[in-house]
């Protein structure tokens, strides 16, 4: 099992950037493949982005593709979402989430795990 815990959201104006960071804590972390999506009011929970264990795949949402970037750092059990040249429809919670399989995936049942989430809002 592992736990993870977000962090970094805030209020942004439109254009700015932040860095989100989910820390992992329990089993191995390269065990899993790692993601991140969003959920803003009213709407479903969105795919983001997704790296491989290794960090050497990474795959992207058209609607963040050159504006967000996924990252891992495994030997400090953490991944991180940059995100750049925000836009008010970024706003949203983002949660981080853990996944046993072999290859990045883009849909939400396929994790195992899943942080509790940070709040980011963009103003415009």
């Amino acid at each position: 099992q592992v736990q993870l815990v977000e962090s970094g959201g805030g209020l942004v104006q439109a254009g700015g950037s932040l860095r989100l960071s989910c820390a992992a804590s329990g089993r191995t972390f390269t065990s899993y493949v790692m993601g991140w999506f969003r959920q803003a009011p009213g709407k479903e929970r969105e795919f983001v982005a997704a790296i491989s264990r290794s960090g050497a795949g990474k795959y992207y949402a058209d609607s963040v593709k050159g504006r967000f970037t996924i990252s891992r750092d495994n030997a400090k059990n953490t991944v991180y979402l940059q995100m750049d040249s925000l836009k008010p429809e970024d706003t949203a919670v983002y949660c981080c989430a853990a996944d046993l399989g072999t290859i990045p995936r883009r849909w939400p049942a396929e994790y195992d795990y899943w942080g509790q989430g940070t709040q980011v809002t963009v103003s415009s």
